[in-house]
């Protein structure tokens, strides 16, 4: 099953192009504490940098690359975070996915998927009407 996985579906991790390119160009460079697998090589882009890539530990979802590695994956920095001593500062907050379609979506008062009732409408609201 994994096979068909990787030749029918790209958002399971690595499809078969993927995972050929990785093995013939590919150089690791690093992994984050998520379990995805950052990689370069194989060419230049449309801007001549080198090509980056990540293998995602599951689904893939842009949201799931940490800070750092976004910067390094976006050409914004030459040095991986694999090979910097990075510390965080104490007023940044730590990585959290996109929770966008899960049960931990914002639902703001008044949407349909929010529970409870909808807010009473007050009666402070005037329609615009052209001409007026």
């Amino acid at each position: 099953m994994s096979l068909l996985k990787q030749i029918f579906t790209w958002w399971n991790g690595q499809t078969i192009g993927t995972r050929f390119h990785t093995w013939r160009f590919g150089t690791k460079v690093g992994q984050d504490e998520f379990g995805n697998v950052y990689y370069q090589g194989g060419g230049k882009d449309s801007e001549g940098r080198t090509r980056r890539w990540v293998i995602y530990n599951g689904y893939a979802d842009a949201s799931a690359i940490p800070p750092g590695w976004h910067g390094w994956m976006h050409h914004r920095t030459d040095v991986s975070p694999a090979d910097e001593s990075y510390k965080a500062r104490e007023w940044e907050k730590a990585h959290r996915a996109n929770p966008t379609g899960t049960s931990q979506a914002y639902r703001p008062p008044g949407s349909l998927a929010a529970t409870g009732e909808r807010p009473r409408v007050t009666g402070d609201y005037d329609a615009w009407t052209p001409g007026n």
